[in-house]
C-alpha cells in the first residue's frame, strides 16, 4: 500500500537505447505490440487508455517475482518488498522532473487526498478551493465534507485558462488547501499557471494539492519547472504509465510538517520523538507521514518490471508526448472529416497542444454511442455527454482509422 521513498532521482538509469522510431509506431502492426501479446494490443482496438492502458508483459514477469519472493522469503520479503516500492517511487519523481520531493505510495489517490485532508488545520481554517471539473476521487470528499460544514468553493473549469486566476482570487486567510488538477479528467485540457496558484495560497498559508493523474507520462510536467516545488501533488500508474493497479502516489514538499489525523503505524517506521511533547503521535520525515500500513506488494512489483521495461525502449516522456500528439491528432482530423451532424456528435474547437492524452467528443447520445462502439469492438468510455478515445503508443494509425470509420457507423448505423 505504501513506502516511504525520498530524494526521488531515477527509478533506472536511462540507458535505454533510444525510443523507437515514429514511423515505426504508425505502421500495422505497431512496433510496440510485440511486447504487448498477453493483452492482444494488435487485434483490439483499446481506446481507453486515458482510462486503463494495456500492460506490457513485463508486467507478468514482475508479479511472478511477486509470488516467488514471498514463497522463497515468507515473512522476510518485506525489505526486498520496500525496495520495489522505493523503486517505484523514483519512477514517478523521474516523469515529473522531481528531485526535491517525497513520495508515499498507496492503492488509490482517494487514500493519499484522504489523509491529506485530515492534516489541514480545517478548525481554524475551515475552507477548501477546487474547480468543478476534478475527478471522483477529490470531488465527492469535498462534497461530503461541505455536508459536514466545510465551506467547499468550486471555480469553473469550463475555460482552462482562467482557472488559476479564478483560484487566485478566490483564496484567502480561511482557506486551507487549494485542490485543482494539471489535465482536466473529463475533457483532457491542460490547466496553465497552477505555479501562481501555489504562490498566491503560500501568501495566505494555505497549501496546494495537484492532481497529476492525466498528467503522468503522458505531458511532460517538470514541477520545478511549473514552480510546484512547493506543493503537494498525487497520481498514479493505472492511467498512462501502464502500471496497473494498486500504484498511487502522494508527493509532499520537502519542508512538510503536516500531521494526518488518518495514519497509519507503517509512518512511524523512523518517526523520532519529539521530547517536547513525548506523549504526541509521532510521525517520520516528508512523505512517511503518509503511509499506512500493511498492503500487498505485488503491484510495486509490477510497477517496478514496467518502469524498467520504458526506460529499456527508451520510452521518456518528451517521446510519448510526440506520440500521443500525432495520435490524438489523427482521431481529431479523422472525426473532422466524417462531416457528421454537430447536434449528434460534435469535436469541441480545441487546438491539439492543449489536450493531455484523449480527445473528446460531445454528444447527447455519447452512452448509446460508447456502447454501440463496444459491440463493434472499438472499447472506449463516456462521462456524461463526452464520449472519450484515447489512444495508447502501441496502436497504430490503421487502427485509430478503424476506430473512427466504427464511430461513423455508430453515428449513421
Amino acid at each position: 500500500m505504501s513506502e516511504h521513498s525520498r530524494r526521488t532521482n531515477a527509478s533506472g538509469s536511462g540507458s535505454g537505447a533510444g525510443p523507437p522510431e515514429l514511423a515505426a509506431l504508425r505502421r500495422h502492426p505497431n512496433a510496440l505490440a510485440e511486447h504487448y501479446r498477453r493483452f492482444r494490443v494488435a487485434q483490439r482496438l483499446l481506446l481507453t487508455g486515458h482510462s486503463h492502458q494495456a500492460w506490457p508483459d513485463a508486467a507478468h514477469a514482475g508479479q511472478l517475482r511477486a509470488f516467488d519472493d514471498a514463497a522463497r522469503l515468507v515473512d522476510d520479503k518485506w525489505p526486498v518488498a520496500f525496495e520495489q516500492a522505493a523503486r517505484v517511487g523514483r519512477g514517478f519523481a523521474r516523469l515529473h522532473d522531481d528531485g526535491a520531493g517525497s513520495y508515499v505510495l498507496a492503492s488509490n489517490t482517494h487514500e493519499l487526498v484522504a489523509r491529506f485532508l485530515s492534516a489541514l488545520p480545517l478548525r481554524q481554517r475551515p475552507r477548501l478551493l477546487t474547480t468543478d471539473g476534478e475527478f471522483h476521487s477529490i470531488r465527492r470528499q469535498l462534497a461530503r465534507l461541505e455536508e459536514e460544514g466545510i465551506e467547499v468553493v468550486r471555480v469553473p473549469s469550463a475555460d482552462p485558462h482562467a482557472i488559476a486566476e479564478r483560484l487566485i482570487a478566490a483564496v484567502d486567510d480561511r482557506t486551507a488547501a487549494v485542490l485543482a488538477s494539471a489535465v482536466l479528467f473529463h475533457s483532457g485540457r491542460i490547466v496553465p499557471g497552477l505555479g501562481r496558484v501555489l504562490a498566491a495560497a503560500q501568501r495566505h498559508g494555505a497549501e496546494l494539492l495537484v492532481d497529476l493523474y492525466h498528467a503522468s507520462n503522458v505531458v511532460p510536467y517538470s514541477l520545478p519547472g511549473e514552480g510546484l516545488d512547493g506543493a503537494y501533488a498525487v497520481g498514479g500508474g493505472y492511467k498512462y504509465c501502464q502500471l496497473g493497479e494498486g500504484n498511487a502516489f502522494l508527493r509532499t514538499p520537502p519542508d512538510c510538517t503536516l500531521r494526518p489525523v488518518i495514519t497509519g503505524w507503517y509512518a512511524e517506521f523512523d518517526a523520532l520523538a519529539d521530547p517536547a511533547h513525548p506523549q504526541r503521535v509521532a510521525y517520520g520525515r516528508g512523505a512517511a507521514r503518509f503511509a499506512g500500513a500493511t498492503y500487498d506488494p505485488t503491484s510495486h512489483y509490477r510497477a517496478a518490471a514496467v518502469f524498467d521495461f520504458f526506460d529499456r525502449m527508451g520510452l521518456e516522456v518528451p517521446f510519448l508526448r510526440r506520440v500521443s500528439q500525432h495520435q490524438v491528432g489523427l482521431l481529431a482530423h479523422a472525426f473532422d472529416r466524417l462531416d457528421l451532424d454537430p447536434a449528434r456528435l460534435r469535436r469541441p474547437a480545441v487546438p491539439i497542444d492543449e489536450l493531455g492524452g484523449f480527445l473528446v467528443l460531445e454528444s447527447p447520445q455519447a452512452a448509446e454511442l460508447c456502447a454501440e462502439l463496444r459491440r463493434r469492438g472499438v472499447l472506449t468510455d463516456c462521462r456524461g455527454h463526452r464520449l472519450r478515445l484515447g489512444p495508447a503508443p502501441y496502436l497504430s494509425d490503421r487502427q485509430l482509422r478503424d476506430a473512427i470509420a466504427a464511430l461513423d457507423d455508430a453515428v449513421n448505423g
